[in-house]
């Protein structure tokens, strides 16, 4: 089975997390923000991943090291899981309706970070949920998951529609990209490699 576990500890977090590429939409998300959780369950359910993410972070502070730092081992997870990226299909895209709300995430496990991020809605929060922690959480998660990943809110009215689009647009995408195809012999590359 391809599985990522990542403990990782600092003065300002404690995080774990387990990642399933192979699960069937299963998550166990405990970050003490209530938010957040909510669109990382979107994630794994529209993902078909199982994740389990616990976390004990300085929130007393603000919401912005958990965020990130969950980003961060989601991301090494990812990277462990997916392992030599062999048989793959390595692309994944996602257009996703929330209401009003439309967004779309577009990935390319490539073994090159960069995250490219538009989101019209990104000085509005959801409830004590800041938009713009969601760029610090994909961004995170690009580096340390080494993707290409362009993730866009083409229309919103609504903060909360705005990221849980994005969020399940996330997961549609990882689930395309990892999957493995029978017709991928090798690396789904001409380099002869993902790094």
């Amino acid at each position: 089975m391809r599985i990522g576990r990542i403990d990782r500890k600092t003065s300002e977090t404690d995080v774990r997390v387990t990642l399933n590429l192979d699960g069937s939409g299963k998550a166990s998300i405990t970050t003490d923000i209530g938010f957040f959780d909510h669109m990382l369950d979107h994630v794994a359910r529209h993902g078909l991943l199982d994740l389990e993410v616990s976390v004990k972070g300085d929130l007393h502070v603000d919401y912005h090291h958990t965020i990130e730092d969950v980003g961060l081992c989601i991301g090494d997870a990812l990277r462990a899981a997916v392992g030599e990226k062999t048989g793959i299909r390595r692309y994944g895209s996602a257009v996703v309706p929330m209401d009003e709300a439309l967004a779309s995430v577009t990935l390319d496990l490539s073994g090159r970070p960069l995250l490219v991020y538009s989101n019209p809605l990104s000085n509005r929060s959801a409830g004590t949920f800041a938009l713009d922690l969601v760029q610090v959480f994909l961004q995170a998660l690009a580096d340390r998951a080494r993707v290409t990943l362009h993730a866009s809110v083409h229309s919103a009215e609504n903060p909360h529609h705005a990221a849980e689009a994005l969020f399940k647009a996330l997961g549609r995408a990882l689930r395309e990209a990892v999957e493995e195809d029978p017709r991928v012999k090798g690396f789904p590359s001409t380099k002869g490699i993902l790094e």
